[in-house]
């Protein structure tokens, strides 16, 4: 019988209730590979001091959204759908990099499993050292703490993979069904953001988001579009326009019908769910816009979930 493969889901997580927002915040601003402030050895205190400031308006917002992130419901859910096409040979497992089920639960649970083989498989499509590289950089630091050796292969990008972008064109194509088939509407495409820094210093995060979208549209050449990037904080200068900078643009140049498109997003949580769907949403119908409406994230629709079979198994 064949030794059957664990596929490890490498995603963000988020507060599973209100009181879990702070220690989240803490473990978020904690890592370098994300946010340096300071010394080593001083952003552990500096990351509780910000995690303090910042909580009673985080806490806010996901009050607005049930109390949670559905984060690590949704991406069981993947999980579980991922195991179904893959067959009996594989079994699914979710580590989640600032919550749980932790990276180091993660690993225990498919050593208890007997496993040996391990396919950890990023639910980030681009690429960027604050996202997947903190991911990976966990997994590598709890496997060389445990010393227990699996047989590791990664699968770290796939932001231009046929059947992701299928999915996202099957997305958007229902959410363009929301407005009236003769309005005409246009999408902005909105990334998660990233210091410019970091692109700077050759993250290649900026040029992937900018892949997808040119293949993307090439399937929709008569309907205009534009990118922009949200859920930026701190001083730093971030990737520009801002999504919400982007709508008053587009509001003084008449558009009246916009489908924001959650892009680098594969699941919904906070920044799809409160962002988009209330922060922006609000901003757009007070500045003009007749209709505001985001095409539907992946979650587990299944050309997500065969973009990520295909993955796993085109791996040797």
């Amino acid at each position: 019988m064949a030794q059957k493969t664990a596929i490890l889901l490498l995603q963000m997580g988020g507060p599973d209730s209100l009181d879990a927002v702070k220690p989240f915040l803490i473990n978020l601003f904690s890592d370098r590979d994300i946010i340096r402030i300071g010394p080593a050895w001083l952003q552990p205190v500096i990351a509780r001091f910000i995690a303090w400031r910042r909580a009673p308006k985080v806490e806010d917002y996901y009050d607005k959204i049930g109390g949670k992130s559905p984060i690590r419901e949704l991406t069981e859910a993947q999980a579980r759908a991922l195991e179904e096409v893959l067959g009996p040979d594989y079994r699914c497992f979710v580590a989640m990099r600032y919550w749980k089920p932790s990276t180091i639960e993660a690993l225990a649970a498919i050593k208890r499993e007997g496993i040996s083989r391990v396919v950890a498989l990023s639910l980030y499509p681009h690429y960027s050292r604050a996202t997947t590289g903190s991911s990976i950089n966990e997994l590598r630091r709890v496997l060389g703490e445990a010393g227990v050796s699996f047989d590791l292969k990664i699968i770290d990008r796939f932001y231009s993979h046929t059947r992701y972008i299928d999915a996202l064109e099957e997305k958007i194509r229902e959410g363009l069904q929301a407005f009236h088939p003769l309005a005409e509407v246009e999408l902005l495409f909105s990334a998660h953001s990233l210091p410019q820094s970091f692109i700077e210093e050759g993250d290649p995060y900026l040029s992937h988001i900018q892949e997808t979208v040119r293949l993307v549209m090439e399937r929709f050449q008569d309907v205009n579009h534009h990118l922009s990037f949200q859920s930026r904080a701190g001083p730093v200068k971030w990737l520009e326009p801002s999504t919400e900078e982007m709508l008053g643009h587009l509001a003084a140049k008449g558009t009246k019908n916009l489908l924001v498109v959650p892009l680098s997003f594969v699941s919904d949580h906070i920044e799809t769910l409160y962002e988009i769907d209330v922060q922006l949403a609000e901003e757009a119908f007070k500045i003009g816009y007749a209709k505001f409406w985001r095409s539907p994230s992946l979650n587990s629709s299944p050309a997500f979930i065969d973009c990520l079979a295909d993955l796993v198994r085109g791996v040797k």
